[in-house]
């Protein structure tokens, strides 16, 4: 499905300039179609006043607290032909001024308190080259974001070409320095179906600045839905809107679904309403997937899985009911997905490999990254760098990433085999594994465990529950119970931040027997 679409705002617009575009849950203020359309002309007219041409790059750090500014800033960047480059307000400013340095924007539209540390003004004048910088808030240096504003609200001409880059989209990093992934986006076209406006509810709180955010910017536009937006995912709050507002379709993450079958209201909630649940950004725990489905008998709850470097690859199809719960669905429309071993050749069904995908979407790569690009997109297929396998079905299984598998002595482990163990204890409400340095062994298992608040779970209960349901030398020996999972804004755990180190001058702990 293409994501790059503002001729859609203008569709929209034009049969129903008052109907409301996106909701922000948080206070309740309506962004229209009609402000939404000519919000994003005023800018890009402002934007190309200010000297922005075609293909130059823009940075887009509000954050989600200002979800209209982000979407007017973001439609507006594409309707200027130029490149949007959506960032994590919560980085950093060593890590800002690296971003800035390697995609070299001509402007940055900032949100209120956006930079930590230094301010836009200082970042962009280190950076160098950055002609415009704006701020939702003005001051500091910085104008006025809605001051660059110009006062005719028509549509712009579109630019010439088509087919370059739209966003330049940076990975999350969780295991080492983010890339940038240059998104053509597929344009959308004539034949192309939308619906039309039917007023229901698409809920979602993943950030614009995400890979899956941003797919979701149009997305509710095109099924005829209002956005509704949830700047701050709590469980709680989850619930309640779902009973209260009773909206048709909710998009969450895995880390938003275990929290939210986690919570003390989650057994007793009145969730009818909700016909679709859609779930991706990494694999979902089939403990997770069950109590879901017991509790939304009647609706679809639908698992994606895709990434930057390629967008969306793969779906639940509707009314599969469960026969394939834990898998990440068949592959879309106009997509290939094959494993393949370490010579590149396709594994059979069942067998595990690296998921390899290519399709009919514009190519992507990564920016001024050749080496990189030349070893992840191989004769057009992306190697993902996830392992998983194909069933006899053609579902495909996710099973976790390359660079994260275990080696323990000489097993290889997976990670998400052990979390999807932990997430199968009651208590559990979130968990990570990781291969912990180990002077013996080479890499040891250690796993990170939240539980529930009152729970008197302890790590060798925990312990005792995998080696039920786990080969022995795939239960971790070092098992830490915390408080909470160092997670980025796109749900992932960042395991860069996990204490990583086991203990290398004590005797070699003893071998867990069943």
């Amino acid at each position: 499905m293409p994501g790059f679409d503002p001729d859609g705002i203008a569709a929209m617009a034009e049969r129903h300039p008052e109907a409301t575009a996106w909701r922000n849950l948080a206070d309740g203020s309506d962004l229209s179609f009609g402000a939404w359309e000519a919000g994003s002309n005023r800018l890009a007219r402002g934007l190309g006043e200010q000297g922005l041409r075609p293909g130059e790059r823009v940075l887009i750090a509000i954050g989600p607290d200002e979800p209209f500014p982000w979407l007017i800033s973001y439609a507006a960047v594409h309707t200027a032909g130029a490149v949007a480059v959506p960032v994590n307000t919560r980085l950093a400013a060593p890590e800002l001024r690296g971003i800035l340095a390697h995609a070299a924007p001509a402007v940055i539209l900032a949100g209120t308190g956006s930079a930590s540390g230094p301010s836009w003004e200082d970042l962009a004048e280190r950076a160098g080259g950055i002609r415009t910088v704006a701020t939702t808030g003005g001051g500091g240096g910085a104008a006025a974001w809605s001051a660059l504003f110009h006062p005719d609200p028509s549509p712009l001409a579109p630019p010439p070409g088509g087919g370059g880059p739209v966003d330049l989209m940076y990975t999350s990093g969780t295991t080492g320095a983010p890339k940038a992934v240059v998104v053509r986006h597929e344009p959308h076209r004539p034949s192309d179906r939308r619906a039309d406006w039917n007023g229901a509810g698409f809920m979602t709180a993943s950030p614009f600045s995400t890979t899956s955010g941003s797919l979701l910017v149009y997305g509710p536009m095109r099924g005829g839905m209002s956005g509704w937006y949830q700047p701050r995912f709590d469980a709680g709050r989850w619930i309640s809107l779902v009973e209260e507002r009773r909206p048709l379709v909710s998009f969450v993450v895995p880390a938003m679904a275990q929290l939210i079958v986690a919570h003390p209201r989650f057994a007793e909630a009145d969730l009818t309403g909700l016909a679709v649940l859609t779930i991706g950004g990494a694999p979902v725990a089939r403990a997770t997937l069950r109590r879901l489905a017991d509790r939304l008998p009647g609706a679809d709850i639908l698992v994606g899985y895709g990434l930057a470097e390629f967008g969306a690859v793969t779906r639940s199809p509707a009314g599969d009911h469960g026969r394939h719960l834990g898998s990440v669905g068949l592959p879309l429309a106009g997509v290939e997905v094959r494993t393949v071993d370490n010579r590149d050749e396709a594994v059979p069904p069942g067998a595990v490999g690296e998921i390899t995908a290519r399709g009919t979407a514009p190519p992507r790569e990564y920016y001024g990254a050749a080496a990189e690009t030349g070893r992840t997109w191989r004769e057009g297929w992306l190697h993902s760098g996830d392992l998983g396998y194909l069933d006899v079905d053609g579902f495909l299984w996710v099973t976790g990433r390359i660079k994260d598998l275990i080696i323990r002595g000489g097993h290889n482990v997976a990670p998400g085999e052990i979390e999807e163990a932990l997430f199968a204890h009651p208590a559990v409400i979130d968990a990570v594994a990781a291969g912990i340095p180990h002077d013996v062994l080479g890499e040891d298992v250690g796993a990170w465990v939240v539980v529930q608040d009152g729970s008197d779970t302890s790590a060798a209960d925990l312990r005792a529950h995998l080696l039920e349901r786990l080969a022995d030398y795939k239960v971790p020996r070092q098992l830490r119970i915390v408080s909470r999972l160092p997670r980025n804004e796109a749900g992932k755990v960042m395991k860069s931040e996990l204490e990583m180190t086991a203990p290398v001058d004590s005797p070699l702990p003893p071998e867990p027997t069943r």
